[in-house]
């Protein structure tokens, strides 16, 4: 089955109605956008119990979490943990990226677990079993690679994450930019290795066209993944990031010539004034391909406060273009996530798509807070934490505020300004 084909012969797929119905748009929408590739819907069949949902241009902008097992003091019962805290907060999809321990067992429990779309980073599985079995990740070879990748996608996985376009020409590139912090990709770090120790093009990208039938085989998501992405600001934009932009631009093409759904994975650092130019780049050269964008961070300096850090970025990104904002947590780049930071990420990246969704003019968006200001205005609290992103919090904090602080008037019973005022100005009366 070929979503992306089928789509483009004009047959609307349940799951393309299903996705319609749950972002409130006519089916139409959705599959007119499947079939030019500015909308995907990862939706694996073996994905049982997957409530199918559109990411892409004129959609409410989604959110990803990512967990995974990471340490040997990892568990997939904690990892389920934050699957629930995840989706309580509201993702819209979730990345396992188990990077040690028993992953197939973790993605198999993940993917019977999650209503929304499960997305992986097959190389990182690769990793850990070549470094199990030879001793070093070195010694993986192209046929392990394509073996993860469709043991994966038999399992289910919805989206997946790959490194098809670091290819020698952009690790030359990189070297003459000299670039301040030049690897920061887990994955991209460890498929660069290999290509240096073994004097060998990437496997990913030499064997993409099979990468492409295993993923049409099981309708299976591409989501490339750009191995130059910018770990500090300074290297935001610079000709590295570039050419690989340009040789995604070639894979998106041929993916949707395969019959296979895509999107890219995108930056994480860049100056506020880089956004606009990231956002229509990736735009032009990947051909309107959905962006999936992991945050950015505007700033290399809020360690622990990275999440707001990447609301930031990710709230003016969705507003430049970008539909899909992989989370992050206080925890970046100093540890890993708890279950309490993981709802914070979430969110806060939420809070990020709202509001990028607002300066688009999203009709939903802009009901939603036009519904919160009427509320507001009427005083109606329960209404008011009902339409909140986060009605557990904003409930805790209405039960722990201070009650002295709000002035009731006499005269009409309500929550006063003018009283308020009066009250500063020492007026004893006011006119309400």
């Amino acid at each position: 089955m070929s979503l992306l084909k089928d789509a483009q012969k004009g047959i609307t797929a349940e799951q393309i109605e299903a996705a319609a119905a749950a972002e409130g748009v006519a089916a139409e929408v959705i599959r007119q956008g499947v079939a030019d590739g500015t909308i995907v819907v990862p939706c694996n069949p073996a994905h049982k119990g997957l409530k199918p949902m559109a990411i892409g241009k004129g959609l409410r902008t989604k959110v990803s979490a990512s967990i995974g097992l990471d340490s040997k003091e990892s568990t997939v019962a904690y990892e389920l943990e934050k699957l629930q805290t995840a989706l309580a907060a509201g993702t819209h999809a979730i990345m396992d990226l188990s990077v040690t321990g028993d992953m197939d067992g973790a993605r198999r429990a993940i993917l019977s677990a999650s209503p929304v779309p499960v997305g992986t980073l097959p190389l990182y599985q690769t990793i850990a079993e070549a470094g199990r079995k030879y001793g070093s990740a070195l010694k993986m070879t192209p046929e392990q690679m394509l073996e993860v990748i469709e043991r994966q996608a038999a399992d289910g996985v919805d989206f997946m994450a790959l490194h098809c376009a670091t290819t020698f020409e952009t690790i030359e590139r990189a070297k003459n930019e000299g670039r301040i912090d030049p690897l920061v990709s887990y994955g991209g770090s460890h498929i660069i290795g290999w290509m240096v120790h073994h004097k060998r093009e990437n496997p990913l990208y030499e064997n993409y066209d099979r990468i492409l039938e295993i993923a049409k085989k099981y309708s299976v998501t591409l989501s490339l993944a750009d191995g130059m992405r910018p770990g500090c600001l300074a290297d935001s934009l610079d000709g590295a990031q570039v050419q690989e932009l340009i040789m995604l631009g070639e894979l998106v093409d041929r993916a949707r010539q395969a019959g296979v759904q895509i999107m890219i994975k995108g930056p994480g650092h860049m100056p506020l004034n880089h956004i606009k130019n990231t956002m229509t780049l990736q735009k032009s050269l990947c051909q309107g391909a959905p962006y999936f964008v992991f945050g950015p961070l505007l700033t290399d300096l809020a360690v622990g406060y990275d999440h707001i850090n990447a609301a930031i970025g990710g709230a003016i990104s969705s507003w430049y273009g970008a539909e899909f904002l992989c989370y992050v947590t206080p925890a970046e780049h100093i540890g890993n996530p708890d279950v309490v930071q993981v709802r914070q990420g979430v969110i806060a990246a939420r809070i990020a798509a709202q509001a990028g969704d607002l300066a688009k003019g999203l009709p939903e968006a802009v009901r939603w807070d036009l519904d919160m200001s009427n509320a507001r205005r009427d005083l109606k609290w329960t209404e008011q934490i009902k339409l909140a992103i986060d009605p557990e919090h904003a409930e805790y904090i209405r039960k722990t505020r201070n009650e002295g602080e709000i002035s009731t008037c006499a005269m009409c019973g309500k929550f006063c300004a003018m009283k308020i005022i009066a009250e500063h100005m020492h007026i004893e009366k006011h006119s309400c």
